[in-house]
């Protein structure tokens, strides 16, 4: 039953429109501030960075995708190519499917098999304690990410609604593994006050995924029979800028921001909103057809990252995080409402 929600999964993130329909990122709301003077060789800029001991050639990971079903496999092993080839991080759908069902393995090994020294990022649901060592050996995981979906869960036919006791099973988990843990949400963003119970369960990382890319109450709803309650939520959660902006100013750990960046700009206007990563999912999965679409997309993704750094005047990502800015409309508005002072990102 799990392996063949997967591939329905990937059918419909393939065939289906499933991105958020009236809430955007909210990085429209942010204005870069243009540099006239930027003193710098634009063919010089440096986006490499440096994630739990491995330096990589750009802030741009492929977050979870999928795995667990056999027509996965392909996928993972083009995704693989890719991550390893542009020296990039790479993460798995959810490995429960393999942990239960051995003949699933392959479908996540193929990976490793065909990245071997790139920084790989396991995937196990919270409630899943004792798959966490498991998923680690499968896929040789560098990192282990623990996703957070409730809204998915509440709309999924078989979704698992009880989430008592999920501080005490993260807690465990990041006791119980011994490498860094990140703690990702699937398309709803996370808040500061979240972030801080994340941090304080032992979390090492934090993947946002906020809300305005791809909506996994829309994945679902297709999937349900009665359409109802995914129409009513399709558009939930915290936009992605705001989350990042949340998230940054709450807590001390390493943050990737996701959910609906599509290009090197978005993800300028992220790192200087805080984060010290980016990451995509559809716009890989769109991409898999060929290694020759998947490096022309990474190869414009860092083309406008690098351009975005040119007009800050940022040599590399540590003075992009410093570039100034300015927060309008409704990303301000929400931020101000919870207490964040927006005009300290113009950095006067």
């Amino acid at each position: 039953m799990i392996s063949d929600r997967k591939l329905e999964h990937l059918l419909i993130c393939e065939n289906y429109d499933v991105s958020f329909k009236n809430k955007t990122t909210g990085f429209e709301d942010i204005e870069l501030i243009h540099n006239v003077l930027p003193e710098i060789d634009k063919q010089e800029i440096d986006l490499s960075t440096s994630a739990f001991g491995k330096k990589l050639d750009s802030p741009l990971f492929i977050t979870a995708i999928t795995g667990g079903h056999p027509a996965a496999k392909e996928i993972n092993k083009q995704l693989a190519i890719t991550a390893e080839n542009n020296n990039i991080a790479l993460g798995v759908g959810s490995q429960r499917a393999a942990c239960e069902h051995p003949e699933l393995e392959d479908t996540y090994t193929v990976v490793r098999e065909n990245a071997p020294n790139c920084l790989l990022v396991g995937n196990i649901g919270a409630p899943q304690l004792d798959l966490a060592e498991k998923a680690v050996e499968i896929l040789d995981a560098d990192i282990l990410a623990i996703h957070l979906n409730p809204l998915q869960e509440s709309i999924q036919p078989e979704g698992d609604l009880d989430a008592r006791g999920y501080f005490d099973l993260i807690s465990q988990i990041t006791s119980s593994v011994d490498i860094p843990i990140v703690a990702k949400e699937t398309g709803c963003g996370i808040s500061a006050e979240s972030a801080g119970v994340l941090v304080d369960a032992g979390v090492d990382f934090i993947d946002i995924e906020g809300a305005g890319g791809t909506s996994w109450a829309a994945v679902e709803t297709y999937r349900a029979e009665d359409r109802y309650l995914g129409e009513i939520f399709w558009d939930w959660g915290i936009p992605t800028a705001v989350s990042t902006a949340e998230v940054a100013s709450a807590v001390n750990v390493s943050l990737i921001s996701s959910g609906g960046i599509r290009n090197g700009l978005e993800a300028a206007k992220a790192i200087a909103l805080g984060a010290d990563a980016v990451g995509m999912a559809l716009p890989f999965l769109k991409n898999a057809t060929s290694q020759e679409q998947l490096n022309k997309f990474i190869s414009r993704f860092n083309d406008s990252l690098r351009i975005a750094m040119f007009l800050v005047g940022a040599s590399n990502i540590e003075e992009l995080k410093e570039s100034k800015l300015v927060i309008r409309g409704k990303t301000r508005e929400w931020l101000n409402e919870r207490g964040i002072n927006t005009k300290n990102y113009s950095r006067r």
